[in-house]
Parts: C-alpha cells; sequence; structure tokens
C-alpha cells in the first residue's frame, strides 16, 4: 500500500512530529507498505527525529513565513503555488492514502485534489475552546472549516473527549502509539523533568512558580526543561527565574534527540500545560516507569495518566494541589517506584502494534 504522509515540517522538536516518525516507520519497516512524507516549509533542515531510509521525504518549497498568520497576504499568495505543487505529487505518486497530520492552508484544498484518493485528516490539539467563538471572522472560519472537515474520508481524533467539538459523523478515535521499552528510570535523583516547545500553552512559568513554592521544603532538589524556545518565551520566562534566584534550580536544558534516555536520570514527570490533547511526552514518560503530576488540563492527560496509579492529574488550575502531590513524590522515593512500576504497565495500553494495527483497518475501510 501507498501511505502518503502530509506536513508542514519535520525539523522542529514536538509531539506532531515525533508521532509521524514513530507510525511512518512502523509502515515502512514493519508491515512493508510504500511510505512518501511531503512537506512544504522544510527549509532544507533534516529531520529532527529519525526516519526510515526506505521512506521517501520531499519538500514543495512553499515557505510560509512562520510567525504570520496563514491569512496575512505574504502567505496568502503562496496558496495557488502550493495547491498546484501538490497536485502535481498526489498525480505522480498516486497514494492509496493521504494523511494530513499538520494544520496548514492545505487543509482546505486537499479533499479537492485527485478525489478518487482517500483523504484522512489527523487533529493533534484540542477544541476545547472552539466554542468561544466570539467575532463574525470567528464564525465564518467556524462555519467554513466544519465545511471542510466533512469533505474528508476521516477525522482521527486522539481521545473521545473530543468527539463532541466536532459537526462531522466521520470521525474516528485512534490514540498516539508508544513503543515498549525494557529500560527503566532509576527514580532516585532529586530532579524533575519538563518536556516541550517553550511557549505559552506549555505554561512552563506556572512549574516555575510552583517549584518556587515548594523548595523551601526539598532545597536539594531541581527542575530541568527540555525544547525549542518559540517566539522569545523563554527569555521571558528566564527573567523571572532571576528575580527567584533559580537559575541553579530551574535550568532550561535545550532540546533533547532521546528523550526517553534522558528521562532515565529523573525522578518526576511534571505537566502544567494549558491544554494538550494527547501528549506524546506522558506516553514516553509512562514507559519509561515515570510517575507523572500533570493539570488536568483540556482534553488529554487524565485519558492517558491512571490517577493515584502511575501519576496525579490535579484539578485544572490548582496550583495548591499540584504542589502537594509534587512534594509527597519527591518525599517518598518508595511511592516513585511503585509509581514507575504501574507506569510501565499502564504503557502497555498504547503499544505501537495494537494503535497501528486501528491504522491499518482505517486504511482498508477506506480503500475497500
Amino acid at each position: 500500500m501507498k501511505i502518503l504522509y502530509l506536513t508542514d515540517q519535520t525539523y522542529l522538536h514536538g509531539g506532531i512530529e515525533k508521532v509521524l516518525s514513530q507510525k511512518a516507520n512502523y509502515f515502512a519497516e514493519v508491515t512493508g507498505d510504500e511510505v512518501f512524507i511531503v512537506t512544504y516549509n522544510q527549509q532544507l533542515h533534516p529531520p529532527v527525529y529519525p526516519f526510515s531510509e526506505k521512506i521517501s521525504m520531499m519538500d514543495l518549497g512553499i515557505n510560509y513565513e512562520i510567525g504570520r498568520s496563514y491569512f496575512h497576504p505574504v502567505n496568502l499568495k503562496k496558496i495557488p503555488q502550493h495547491r498546484k505543487a501538490l497536485q502535481k505529487v498526489l498525480q505522480e505518486i498516486q497514494p492509496d492514502v493521504v494523511i494530513s497530520s499538520s494544520f496548514g492552508p492545505d487543509f482546505y484544498f486537499i479533499p479537492s485534489l485527485e478525489k478518487q484518493i482517500p483523504k484522512i485528516k489527523e487533529f493533534h490539539a484540542t477544541r476545547h475552546f472552539s466554542k468561544q467563538v466570539i467575532t463574525i471572522k470567528e464564525k465564518i472560519l467556524k462555519f467554513f472549516t466544519e465545511k471542510k472537515e466533512r469533505k474528508y474520508d476521516a477525522l482521527v481524533l486522539l481521545n473521545e473527549d473530543e468527539v463532541p467539538f466536532y459537526q462531522s459523523n466521520n470521525c474516528v478515535i485512534i490514540p498516539n502509539p508508544t513503543e515498549v521499552d525494557e529500560r527503566m528510570c532509576n527514580l532516585s535523583e532529586n530532579k524533575i523533568i519538563a518536556a516541550g516547545r517553550i511557549s505559552r500553552q506549555k505554561n512552563f512559568e506556572e512549574l516555575l512558580e510552583i517549584f518556587n513554592s515548594v523548595l523551601q521544603d526539598f532545597p536539594d532538589w531541581e527542575v530541568h526543561v527540555y525544547g525549542d524556545d518559540y517566539l522569545g518565551r523563554r527569555a521571558e520566562i528566564e527573567k523571572r527565574i532571576t528575580e527567584l534566584s533559580l537559575e541553579k534550580k530551574f535550568i532550561f536544558k535545550g532540546v533533547t534527540s532521546d528523550l526517553k534516555t534522558t528521562f532515565l536520570d529523573y525522578s518526576i514527570y511534571a505537566m502544567t500545560s494549558i491544554h494538550e490533547t494527547f501528549p506524546m511526552v506522558l506516553l514516553e514518560a509512562l514507559s519509561m516507569g515515570l510517575p507523572i503530576v500533570s493539570y488536568d488540563c483540556p482534553t488529554g492527560p487524565s485519558r492517558i495518566v491512571e490517577n493515584n496509579e502511575d501519576g496525579y492529574i490535579i484539578p485544572y488550575k490548582n496550583s495548591i494541589i499540584f504542589a502537594e502531590k509534587l512534594k509527597c513524590l519527591m518525599g517518598d522515593v518508595q511511592l516513585r517506584k511503585n509509581m514507575g512500576l504501574q507506569a510501565k504497565k499502564n504503557a502497555s495500553r498504547f503499544e505501537i502494534s495494537s494503535v497501528m494495527a486501528q491504522w491499518k483497518d482505517l486504511f482498508k475501510k477506506l480503500t475497500s
């Protein structure tokens, strides 16, 4: 089977990029499918995650200006070129199925290209806040977006909580996968880890304040944050770190190419995100036996973490309870080890072979 993935780029650290590499590699290496990955904003950068040599990768060279809206005139004028280039690729490859992984201008014209080829749209972001539509412009865009969604043969959502936010009868639930790993975090280090693109959505500044509130009781502990900076957010948080004199306690470590191996040196994973849909990083933490403390943010963490078993799900935005549960784990190494063992067991729910079988079933349904 010819499987073609569409995405904006593969060179930035992120959940979409990570899960794309896992799924594409599985199809190419395990099930023997012919896999193509087509980007439009790669700009000659190498992929950040490893891709099988059996995968054909190509870039359309559209290069929208990141940081500007896709509706900005400088980006709008590039859309005809994008549509024409993608049409040519689909005609040449004639894939059996097309999966759109990221959200860009192509979302609106993919269904109209080579209509005989089934089209799938993956959604990686929550729509929990989508009902907060206020302006006329937002209402029009919402209407137009929902109309286009119904043109896809399937919309793949990461968890059941997202279904009510879609006005379509072609929704399918397939979670992100994780790969079984025999290694186990030692959980004896006085270090907390957090990871993700350093943006407002990840809300690392709140983790900083929570950590500052527990530091008096646990002065030997540190927090390490891994991830790319996004639009200068890191500098803003570092200013607050300096104000709190925590330069040696709350540390940005840059990016890591192997997060699972990095996990081995830590004892707790902390997530204070404003929203998540089905965060890959939590799956990877569980698979390495790392107990988790996470806000019950919309809409994914509670679908991954088993509260009081492999971690703690904290009422959304309740920093006091977050700090209390963090201290429970910081002060009890045996509790960390018990939760870590349970985390390994619970991670098997999302084992990659099981998840990818769901994808193959969907492909068969759409191409039969």
